[in-house]
Order: C-alpha cells, then structure tokens, then sequence
C-alpha cells in the first residue's frame, strides 16, 4: 500500500511539473528542453527553508515557487527573443548549468546529494494532490483567459498575432513564469515528500520526460497532460519486474502510441462536455461530407 501511494504521490508531482510545460509548450509553441533546472531550483530552495531555516513547508513550498518565477523572469529577457529551435537549446544549456552549480555547493550536500530533509507524511500525503488539483485548475482559467487565448494565437502564427495587437514578447513571460513556478512547486514537493534529493536526478533525462509526457498527451490539452502524466509515471513500476528492459518497454509503449496517434492521446482536445459535443459534431460532419463526396461519385 505505501509503494502504490508512493507511486500517486509522484504521480501527482509530475503533473503540476507538466501542467506548466504544457502551457508553456502545448498553448504557447515554446519548447522547453531545461525544465528539471526549474524543479531543482525549487527542491533546494524548499530544502533549505525547511532543513536549514526551520520553517513551515507551506512557507518552502511558496519559497519554491517564487524562487524559480524570479529565476524565469531572467531566462526569459535573455531567451524569449530567440526563435524555434534556438529557445529550445537555450534552455537546455540552463538545465546544464544548474546541475554542476548544485554539484559544487557543498552547504547543500554537492554531487552526493541531501539527505536531512524534514520528510512528511500523514495527513501532509494529501498535499500534493491538492496542489495538483489546484495546478489544474490554475492551468484551466489562465488558457481559457484573454491571455490563454493570446498565447494559442502566438503558437499558431506569431507574426499575425502580434499584427492583431498582441504583445507577443508578454505573452511568452507568462507561459514561462507560470510554467517555472509550478516546476518548482513541484520540486519542493519531491524534496520535502522523497526526503532526499541530488544534482543528477534533475538532469537532462528529467527534462526530456516532461516534454515527452506534454506531447503524448497532445499539445493544448489540459487534459491530455493529466492522463499523460499519470500513465507515464505508473507505465515504468508496471514495467520494473523486468529490471534493465524496462526502459526499453517504456520507450517502445510510447513509439507505439505515438505512431497510432502522432497528435497524442487527446490531440488537442479536453473531457469537458463542450469539447466533446464539438468534436462529435466535427466527426460527423466530416462523416456526412465523405458520404455526400461518395453519392456524387457515384451519379
């Protein structure tokens, strides 16, 4: 039982990293490849608050957050201008500059990592579901939001959306900065609920899980990152029996997926009834035109 409410917990913590990312990839056309920096930020600065200054976890848990924003805020003036690919790799390098600094910080345990961090457990377990549920919802209003729908027109054409008035280079701070604060809520979360933490566990491969977790799920779909997160996350421990392939059965899961429906689990759609009545309407009407084509084909 504690091994299946392990697995919820990170389940849960994975998701509030996603629901950033996917804002910041799937709603605003930014891919990310830097994203575990931003949870590492914010596992130590929740680490220290709490193992060092002796504070509340609610007090690191918000440290974490801020933290990690303010941190974005600086990333974006020197990266936002940049355009496709040169984004992506700019925040690769800052996912590699954050793990060596930690590496060579020994107040905080370097390369061999921390392990006296305040654990909690109990009625604490529920937290970060909570936080999960709130991130959802956090994540919901801002995308259906003026501004939400400001960053789906920067995806979809950046030239025209800043030609109709919008302030594209805003918009692209706010995906960011949202999608960082939750990135490091959801590293506080780790710190505090796994009682130890290291350099290499927020490494590059971190990164490329999150990104891999917001396409699979399809991009712009809060819902689809939600799924996506908690069968990815729960998809490796089904696999652990087989120890070394594991990985290998997890990767050659998601090709399959991917290969069946190249625009993820939801394609860009959310369980909401409104969504589902649209895309039911959609189908049939492609439907009634295939047939209609068929009928004149045949006159």
């Amino acid at each position: 039982m504690e091994y299946i409410l392990g697995i919820l917990i990170l389940s849960a913590i994975n998701l509030v990293a996603v629901l950033g990312l996917s804002v910041l990839t799937g709603f605003t056309g930014l891919f990310s490849f830097g994203h575990a920096g931003f949870m590492a930020i914010g596992a130590y600065t929740s680490a220290i608050v709490t193992a060092r200054l002796h504070l509340p976890f609610a007090v690191g848990l918000l440290a974490a957050g801020l933290v990690a924003g303010i941190i974005s805020i600086g990333l974006g003036r020197l990266t936002l201008k940049l355009k496709g690919d040169y984004f992506c790799i700019a925040t690769m390098g800052f996912g590699e500059i954050v793990k060596p600094l930690l590496n060579n910080w020994k107040w905080v345990g370097g390369a061999r990592g921390w392990e006296s961090i305040p654990k909690y457990g109990g009625i604490s377990l529920l937290l970060p579901f909570a936080v999960a549920v709130i991130a959802v919802i956090l994540s919901w209003n801002l995308i259906n939001s003026r501004q939400g729908r400001n960053m789906v027109a920067v995806r979809e054409e950046e030239l025209a959306a800043q030609m109709a008035g919008v302030n594209v280079l805003r918009s692209k701070m706010i995906a960011l900065v949202f999608s960082a604060v939750l990135a490091g809520i959801a590293g506080g979360l780790m710190a505090n609920f796994i009682g130890f933490i290291a350099p290499k566990t927020f490494n590059m491969v971190k990164s490329t899980e999150l990104t891999i977790i917001v396409i699979f799920g399809g991009l712009g779909s809060i819902s689809g990152s939600v799924v996506a997160a908690l069968l990815l996350t729960v998809l490796p421990e089904l696999f652990r029996a087989f120890s070394s392939w594991r990985l290998v059965f997890y990767g050659l899961a998601v090709m399959i997926i991917m290969i069946g429906r190249p625009k993820g689990l939801m394609g860009g759609l959310e369980l909401t009834p409104t969504s589902l009545r649209k895309a039911a309407a959609a189908r049939k009407a492609k439907r009634d035109t295939a047939a209609a084509t068929a009928e004149g084909e045949k006159r």
